[in-house]
Parts: C-alpha cells; structure tokens; sequence
C-alpha cells in the first residue's frame, strides 16, 4: 500500500492564474507559501518559508479561486505531488513538482474571514469552502517561550 497526500496551510504567493486548455477546460495555478517559526539557541527569533506550486483542473474548484482565492489569502488544501518533466529550449530536461489538487479528492479551504455577501452554502461545492475564522486567535501569542 502507499499514500500521496500532500497537507498543507499557507499563504496564497501571487494571484492565481486561470488558463484554458485547448479542450476548452481550465487550470488553474497559483503559488503557496508555508513558514515555520522557531527560537535557537541563543533565542533569537527564526523563521524559514518554503513555497509550493499548486495546481488543478477541478472544474468544481476553479470558480471558488477565480472568486476568492487572492495574494495573501490563508488557505488549507489536500493533493497529491506530481513531477512533471519537459525540455527547455535548448532541450535539456527540466522538472517540477507540484501539488495537485484532484478532482475526486482534492480539498481547498479558505481560511480568512467571509467575504461580505458569501453564505456558506453557495460555496460548499467541489470540496471547496469558506471557513470563518475571525473569533480565531494566534495559538503563538499564548505559548510563553
């Protein structure tokens, strides 16, 4: 048995961008920022961030990023890594990997606040919804070290 799932909470990097294919469907991509936050030694502050490519042909989900996913926007999602492989223009083999967001098990989850005029269930398609978390605070702020 084996497992590829990638979990991950962040920051979106830049606003997405929406393509479409030749078959008319579109993709969307967009980058994600993870940061990690720790003291060292000798107690100063350090901070580490690691960005991820996100991608998706989800039909479902698509709308909800071209709507509501945004530079800074937080967001939870759940896909899979891929690596793709292509050739530069002077044919040396290239890679990447990526997350993918599937569409039969690919999850996004908006993370701010509501947007004014959003209910709950007009989202909520695709694996895809809003989670209102402005009563949340930084669990950081209460940690004493």
């Amino acid at each position: 048995m084996s497992v590829n799932k990638a979990i991950l909470i962040g920051r979106v990097g830049k606003e997405p961008e929406i393509r479409a294919t030749q078959n008319g469907n579109k993709v969307a991509n967009f980058s994600l920022a993870t940061t990690s936050n720790w003291k060292d030694k000798d107690g100063v502050k350090q901070e580490k961030t690691e960005w991820h490519r996100v991608s998706t042909f989800n039909q479902a989900l698509i709308p909800i990023i071209e709507s509501y996913v945004k530079k800074g926007s937080k967001i939870y999602i759940e896909g899979q890594l891929q690596t793709r492989k292509w050739q530069d223009q002077t044919g040396k083999d290239c890679y990447t990997t990526e997350v993918v967001l599937q569409s039969f098990n690919g999850v996004l989850q908006l993370l701010d606040s509501k947007p004014d005029g959003v209910n709950q269930h007009s989202v909520e398609k695709g694996n895809a919804y809003v989670s209102d978390n402005s009563n949340e605070h930084d669990l950081n702020d209460e940690i004493p070290w």
